[in-house]
């Protein structure tokens, strides 16, 4: 993983990089390692410092952002980036309360970077902690009940010395080995400690409490496109859903949502409404697509599908069924 500096490095004198920690961390919130490795990459080979993504205009971190999903985190990561240059000097602060009272870091997040980057011995509880924890003690209340009980429960695992190395290697135990269905028991090396393996339930902890079915929302979105191939975009509002993001004109998101077309048109439907699934809900769109002209369009060379959030995406390839054979005659 390339955010990480391990043991060997460390004893060499390497020490990691708050930054990159912090910024890894934020990454990988609701994110698979193995979609956040090229995100990685690319925001700090053009963001290499706090100071460099404290200065950089938002809709270039949100366009860079695009795909990772959760826009709330990318905007969260400015107002802390520019928070620690404005506040801080451009330097993170080393404790787990320190970090807490930037904006956007979480108990998690503190913890993990006071840990990992400033050998604080704090107590670092992910996903994959949670599980290890749950089974190693053999924790039969259901999450997120059981959260305080597995945090406290971590904390005396926790070691004064390198507790950036445990913690990462508690994550790594619950990626790798004590995964959430068919954990490997048998190559794990606290399995003679884990009460869970005694009592032969490894696999069915941690427990979960049902999920309630996520509500279904409707909504309509409006794509369209002036002889030159612009395309009409708009910047949504900073607070809620896609703040501050691209995307195309439309009405709310709702269980009986009044179409909201941008201006009069011959708005043709497309043939296939777009679904996409949020945390708390589903959503469809039914697409309207219009070949106009006016003011406000963003020239065909400036509009890049790809930097759109991932719903506004689908908005614009539904939109192809009915762009395509136009732009063919």
């Amino acid at each position: 993983m390339p955010w990480r500096v391990g043991p060997a490095r460390r004893s060499a004198g390497e020490r990691p990089d708050p930054y990159r920690v912090w910024l890894s961390e934020v990454m990988l919130q609701q994110t698979t390692v193995a979609a956040v490795r090229e995100y990685f990459r690319r925001f700090t080979a053009r963001w290499p410092d706090v100071a460099a993504l404290a200065a950089a205009p938002d809709a270039d971190v949100m366009a860079e952002w695009a795909g990772l999903g959760y826009y709330a985190r990318a905007r969260n990561l400015l107002k802390c980036a520019r928070a620690v240059v404005a506040d801080h000097g451009g330097v993170f602060p080393d404790t787990a309360e320190g970090l807490r009272a930037l904006p956007g870091i979480g108990p998690y997040t503190a913890a993990a970077v006071a840990a990992i980057a400033c050998d604080e011995p704090a107590v670092v509880v992910d996903g994959n902690v949670e599980r290890v924890v749950a089974r190693l003690w053999a924790v039969r209340t259901p999450l997120p009940a059981a959260k305080p009980e597995l945090v406290r429960l971590a904390g005396r695992l926790t070691p004064a010395l390198r507790p950036g190395d445990h913690a990462q290697a508690m994550m790594d135990l619950g990626a790798t080995i004590c995964t959430p269905r068919n954990p490997v028991c048998a190559l794990c090396p606290v399995s003679e400690f884990c009460d869970a393996r005694a009592e032969g339930i490894a696999a069915d902890l941690p427990r979960k409490a049902p999920k309630a079915e996520k509500p279904q929302r409707l909504g309509f979105a409006y794509v369209a496109v002036d002889a030159q191939g612009g395309v009409l975009l708009e910047r949504r509002p900073e607070k809620g859903l896609l703040g501050g993001m691209a995307g195309f004109p439309g009405s709310v998101w709702d269980t009986a949502p009044a179409p909201a077309p941008p201006f009069a048109a011959d708005w043709r439907e497309a043939p296939s409404a777009v679904r996409h699934t949020f945390t708390h809900f589903h959503l469809t769109l039914r697409v309207f697509v219009a070949n106009v002209g006016g003011a406000g369009f963003t020239p065909r060379a400036d509009f890049h599908p790809a930097a759109l959030p991932t719903v506004m995406r689908k908005v614009w390839d539904a939109a192809q069924a009915v762009l395509v054979p136009q732009r063919s005659v």
